[in-house]
């Protein structure tokens, strides 16, 4: 088992960033999918081993947020992390805001430079951290000029808290806009082999700018390992209940792609998921996937999906297979704050 390296961000901006091939998505060793990591609990015992071991086995891009938990993910990771900070690419997200308790589910968005320069601390803090490597604000706030919120993200930059910035579903015409005012290092986005919208304009904006990609949910929220027969699968409070890709007749429709996927894998001497993440990866050098797994067992086998090669055949049978006008279902129940 191998695992090379990719760039993110481009020399000729000074936003270079070096970090494995595939990242480790955190966020569900706290929150949205079912049992979390509480402090002490089993859970968190296999989570922190699961950070280790992905260490251990050269993942060096870590991906948090604030709003996991809220709070707790960072917590978690910062825990993991402790002793280890210099094998790490540290990735946060600052911007979705929620209550407290995570039983509330109304949020909202802020990107006012006061919020910025406190959400920072408080997530340097929860990090048991001096800096961030990589920063992205989480989603665009239609109330505050992008540039304002770079401003203030450019000024953390200069103060050392943060090494390189970036966005997260974000649109084109804000990629150019914040990229304008700071060089953008990264932007994220759910991008799989059922979500291929960014094809459009997003990642050609990238490439022309000199921007990495960072695909969440490269595996479509677990869909596309095969592992979700039914949608009471899911335990009942997971948060795919109320994705409208995982409910009723549209669940139906996309398993039907799935068991495609699984075929072809089969052929192949691969898991379903390991052939759906050497897709992203065959996508370009500047794409990094960030696939989310609290255990071990599936951190290691898509660490194994790096060294699967796709050939332009295998590519066109994926590609008929799962053809993306047949996927049923927006990517979120609300999509009103995507892809500003």
């Amino acid at each position: 088992m191998s695992l090379t390296t990719r760039t993110l961000g481009s020399a000729a901006h000074g936003t270079a960033l070096t970090v494995s091939a595939l990242g480790l998505g955190c966020m569900g060793m706290s929150e949205f999918y079912g049992a979390t990591s509480a402090p002490g609990s089993d859970q968190e015992r296999e989570s922190v081993a699961t950070i280790h071991r992905a260490l251990d086995l050269g993942v060096t891009l870590l991906d948090t947020a604030d709003m996991y938990g809220p709070h707790t993910n960072e917590r978690l990771v910062g825990r993991a992390i402790a002793g280890r900070r210099d094998e790490v690419v540290l990735a946060t997200k600052f911007g979705i805001v929620r209550d407290a308790d995570p039983t509330v589910t109304s949020r909202g968005v802020d990107g006012r430079p006061e919020y910025v320069r406190a959400a920072l601390d408080g997530s340097l803090q929860r990090l048991g951290v001096d800096h961030v490597d990589l920063y992205y604000m989480h989603r665009m706030d239609p109330k505050v000029p992008v540039e304002d919120t770079v401003g203030a993200l450019a000024e953390a930059v200069q103060a050392g808290k943060v090494r390189h910035i970036g966005l997260s579903e974000a649109g084109p015409a804000t990629i150019r806009r914040a990229h304008a005012v700071h060089p953008i290092t990264a932007v994220q986005t759910e991008y799989s082999l059922w979500t291929r919208d960014v094809e459009a304009e997003v990642l050609p904006t990238l490439r022309e700018l000199g921007i990495g990609l960072v695909p969440y949910s490269p595996l479509g929220r677990g869909m596309l390992t095969g592992a979700i027969a039914a949608p009471d699968d899911l335990a009942p409070d997971d948060f795919r209940r109320a994705n409208p890709r995982f409910a009723g007749e549209a669940f139906d429709a996309n398993r039907a792609l799935v068991e495609r996927v699984q075929a072809l894998a089969a052929e192949r001497g691969v898991t379903a998921a390991q052939l759906a993440l050497a897709w992203v990866l065959a996508q370009g050098e500047d794409v990094v996937p960030i696939p989310g797994t609290r255990r071990v067992r599936y951190l290691e086998q898509n660490v194994a999906a790096a060294d699967v090669r796709l050939t332009a055949e295998d590519l066109a049978a994926l590609a008929d297979a799962v053809p993306p006008q047949a996927v049923v279902g927006d990517r979120y129940p609300d999509m009103s704050t995507i892809g500003r």
